[in-house]
């Protein structure tokens, strides 16, 4: 295990699993042999990361959040507190369905607000924002503000999290003072010549 990595005495890491410098994992988490973690991650208490999942760098695993087989997070991502991953769209206890986890991906820079619920195979576009208790039943555009039961979109958001409101196509992220840009029904932001 990397010597730059810190593991509480009540966590268990299997051997095999890769953790990046200065990832921190807390109270009573485990960690399964074949995932990957990125440099700088932090686990919360009593988080679980089962096999073959991989978490990029800077990714910040609040309490309580189990990420199963089938599940990648890019980089900077955000899982808030007991926010939930399914990985079967049809589970049924007397039908072994192991065979079948859903793939999905969690886009660089997306945050996952607490108690939300992400169905499998649905991809969360980059710096996305699902807020507390939605629950995402379809895929979810870069920038998009999601909320509710099943999620909607109710607007867009920026890099830094903060709420873009559009005229003539443009937008400013008040705290960054970055511009973007809506074209058709996608966000991009404008990058300076």
């Amino acid at each position: 295990m990397n010597e730059d990595v810190f593991v509480h005495p009540s966590a268990v890491v299997d051997e095999g699993a890769i953790l990046g410098k200065g990832t921190k994992i807390w109270h009573f988490s485990h960690v399964m042999s074949t995932c990957v973690l990125g440099e700088n991650c932090n686990l919360g208490q009593n988080v679980f990361i089962a096999n073959d999942v991989t978490l990029g760098n800077n990714v910040k695993v609040q309490n309580n959040v189990s990420i199963y087989k089938g599940v990648v997070c890019e980089d900077d991502v955000f899982l808030g507190p007991s926010m939930v991953f399914t990985n079967v769209i049809n589970p049924r206890s007397a039908v072994n369905r192991r065979n079948e986890y859903a793939y999905t991906k969690v886009g660089k820079g997306c945050s996952i607000g607490a108690n939300a619920t992400i169905v499998c195979g649905n991809n969360l576009g980059k710096y996305s924002f699902i807020g507390a208790g939605a629950v995402v039943t379809k895929e979810v555009k870069p920038y998009a503000l999601m909320v509710g039961n099943p999620a909607y979109q109710l607007g867009w958001v920026s890099e830094y999290g903060n709420r873009l409101h559009f005229v003539d196509g443009m937008a400013k992220c008040e705290e960054s003072g970055q511009m973007y840009q809506l074209v058709g029904n996608m966000v991009s932001k404008v990058l300076k010549s």
